[in-house]
């Protein structure tokens, strides 16, 4: 009884002076006060970015960090400002940035290595590149630097006036530019002028392969980065992959974004930002993987599901459509596909219950021009097989690329997931068009044929993978084909006129599959269903490979797919309730404990389906990373990809590993490639930053082949 009483008195007598304080703390000096109001934020929690003991530092009297605007906003990067930005803190600046910096960023800050401090000054707060510099980005290539607090704030200094000298600069560049050229119907069907990039894979029949042979294996261990533009962006990576055309190339940024750049230095030419809820329901990330051009036009689908032209030399928008209520579920995270005179463009949100659709619009206004629905609706064909009314919130979407036959005007698309996924017992039958390839004639939008990879799938092996076209030798005939590597672990091929059955072969491990029948029926393993107590499957719910780019070499025959050989456990203990904007899903799934994992790059024979080639970047258990970037092909016997923060070069006929570079940020994007006054540079998106590389520039006859062995570049 006597400690208890002794407790509330000393609980007392603290409250007693904290009150003392706090009512003398309104008499004392503004100096003292603000002092003690941002300590009592710091304590309460609210300043979590600055340690204590930094803080404390920063009060002193004269410190080169002034924190008194915590006192009114706890907020750093509104509080927190530079106030050594005159002229001869810049000078001072621009020595220490001589000292430490100008290796990875360059001697005009623009990017070398690391990314462009002159795009980041455009949107950082003082703050934020002052804690950057301070403390570095955990999971990059950018460290701590070893500077005084006010060297850092007079290289900040430094790089906002060279920013601001910059753009100066660049506005009289950017009006020297030749004026944009329209792109033509002629011009995206044969890929002319030579050297632009003007679709999301490359052409309409998905090959994502560059016909340059200016970098080659012989000389690719000599690439070096040309520039650097680092983009604003809410994700930590973006997989947006570029489109070039007219001195310009065109990159989305996430969530609401898109950016004109000058392919000469990388620099800004305009920008265009549209603000999205930051409520929109995703199930995998707020992305945006590409635009599409045509005319003088750029196109570009938004996370909260319009459709957006813009003016591609200015950034002005011309017109704006919504495909769906995002507050439903609707979303689009992929390029759309222009044809002579539509533009067509799927949409996300099978997750949430949607029902999917592909549709085109004019060019001209956004008008709809048709509509086809991924699961038939009463009385239409294929309605019966979706039981219980599960077609009215079944899924399926079209969030992949496509690719477009001219010569039978034929648009294949592959489909999504349905709903609820995991749980087919709320859907039964075989779910038609849910994980299957659908070819539309491009005029009407009506369906030519189908062909279901996998029925009433259990496992969200969404088949939204690139549809490649090619003519391939079978059975002594030459068959115009669709080929594709499949989330599930096989490869397809099939005759593009009819949708027929061709052949099916595992380029990953697999084990729910045992044959196919005739006429391209899959065979499920029952035993592979998601269950209560968890069922083992492979490949893992990711799949033996996703989104991510292949590229097809016509001369080789090859598929080069980025491959995953993983596993999950796949559940089903629960009878999903479907409610707007949630996740419909019946259970889930969950990483496979103890069991192995492989990334790679695969080529495989799209006549035969045997793989030719297996190069491995990665293998090892739950610390793996099961996530890849895209592929890029060239005539210069090349294979670009990218792992983690690794862009990498291999030999297109072996896979052997010719060349690599760190570039700091996760490589989730697909490479590209473009030829620019006569010289070929690769462009691929690492983190929020384009990487352009090229071959340096070399006096007239110097060799500039050498040693095919392996060059690890830590600072091309």
């Amino acid at each position: 009884m006597r400690i208890l009483k002794r407790a509330v008195l000393v609980c007392a007598v603290v409250f007693i002076l904290l009150a003392l304080v706090l009512g003398a703390s309104v008499l004392l000096s503004d100096d003292v006060a603000w002092r003690f109001t941002v300590l009592k934020a710091k304590l309460s929690g609210k300043i979590p970015e600055i340690p204590l003991p930094l803080l404390i530092k920063w009060m002193r009297p004269g410190s080169p960090v002034y924190v008194g605007g915590l006192a009114r906003t706890s907020n750093v990067n509104a509080s927190i400002v530079n106030l050594h930005d005159d002229r001869q803190s810049a000078e001072a600046g621009s020595r220490v940035y001589g000292r430490i910096c100008i290796e990875c960023h360059g001697d005009d800050a623009n990017g070398r290595t690391g990314p462009s401090l002159i795009a980041a000054a455009r949107y950082l707060t003082d703050w934020k590149m002052f804690s950057t510099v301070k403390w570095g980005r955990p999971k990059t290539i950018m460290m701590p630097q070893p500077l005084s607090d006010l060297e850092i704030w007079q290289v900040c200094a430094f790089i906002r006036k060279t920013a601001a000298e910059h753009d100066r600069g660049d506005k009289a560049k950017g009006e020297q530019l030749p004026p944009f050229q329209p792109v033509s119907p002629d011009m995206l069907r044969t890929g002319e002028p030579l050297g632009d990039w003007l679709t999301y894979s490359g052409n309409y029949a998905g090959y994502r392969h560059g016909s340059q042979t200016q970098i080659t294996r012989a000389n690719v261990q000599h690439l070096r980065l040309a520039w650097a533009a680092q983009l604003r962006a809410d994700s930590p990576f973006l997989e947006s992959s570029p489109i070039v055309t007219s001195s310009r190339m065109y990159v989305t940024e996430a969530p609401e974004g898109l950016t004109a750049l000058d392919l000469r230095n990388g620099s800004v030419i305009w920008q265009f930002h549209r603000p999205v809820s930051p409520d929109i329901p995703l199930c995998c990330g707020a992305q945006n993987r590409g635009v599409a051009v045509l005319g003088k036009s750029i196109f570009l689908a938004t996370l909260d599901a319009h459709l957006i032209a813009l003016d591609a030399e200015t950034g002005a928008k011309l017109w704006d459509v919504t495909l769906g209520d995002w507050r439903t579920g609707y979303s689009i995270t992929g390029a759309p596909l222009v044809l002579d005179d539509r533009i067509v463009i799927g949409v996300g949100g099978a997750e949430f219950g949607i029902r999917g659709f592909l549709a085109a619009f004019s060019p001209a206004d956004g008008s709809m021009l048709w509509k086809f629905y991924t699961i038939p609706g009463p009385g239409e064909p294929g309605h019966e097989t979706w039981g219980n009314n599960s077609w009215e919130h079944g899924g399926v979407s079209t969030w992949g690329p496509g690719a477009y036959d001219p010569v039978l005007d034929l648009i294949y698309w592959g489909t999504g997931n349905p709903a609820p996924v995991f749980y087919p017992k709320g859907r039964p039958g075989l779910n038609l068009y849910a994980t299957s390839v659908i070819a539309l004639e491009a005029r009407t939008g009506k369906l030519r044929w189908y062909y279901q990879f996998i029925p009433s799938d259990s496992h969200d092996w969404d088949a939204t993978q690139q549809p490649v076209l090619t003519d391939i030798q079978w059975k002594g005939q030459k068959v115009p084909a669709l080929v594709v590597a499949n989330r599930n672990g096989f490869f397809y091929a099939l005759d593009r006129q009819t949708g027929k059955f061709l052949l099916a072969k595992a380029f990953a491990k697999q084990n729910w599959c045992s044959g196919f029948l005739d006429d391209g029926h899959a065979i499920v393993r029952p035993e592979t269903d998601p269950s209560p107590s968890g069922t083992l499957v492979w490949p893992a719910a990711g799949g033996a490979t996703n989104w991510w780019s292949p590229s097809f070499d016509p001369r080789r025959g090859l598929l080069f797919v980025p491959s995953v050989d993983s596993s999950s456990i796949f559940f089903n203990e629960q009878v999903p309730h479907f409610e707007r904007g949630v996740v419909f899903d019946g259970s889930g799934y969950q990483r496979s404990p103890n069991q192995p994992i492989t990334m790679a790059v695969r080529a495989i024979d799209a006549a035969t389906g045997d793989i030719k080639w297996d190069s491995p970047f990665v293998s090892g258990g739950a610390e793996i990373h099961a996530e890849l970037g895209g592929v890029l092909s060239t005539e210069g016997d090349l294979v670009f990809a990218g792992y983690s923060t690794e862009f990498i070069a291999l030999d297109a006929d072996t896979g052997k590993h010719l060349w690599r570079t760190p570039l700091g940020g996760r490589l989730h994007a697909a490479p590209i490639t473009y030829t620019f006054h006569g010289k070929q540079y690769v462009s691929v998106v690492a983190g929020v930053t384009v990487f352009t590389f090229a071959l340096p520039d070399v006096p007239e006859g110097a060799d500039v082949h050498g040693s095919q062995a392996i060059s690890k570049t830590s600072h091309p």
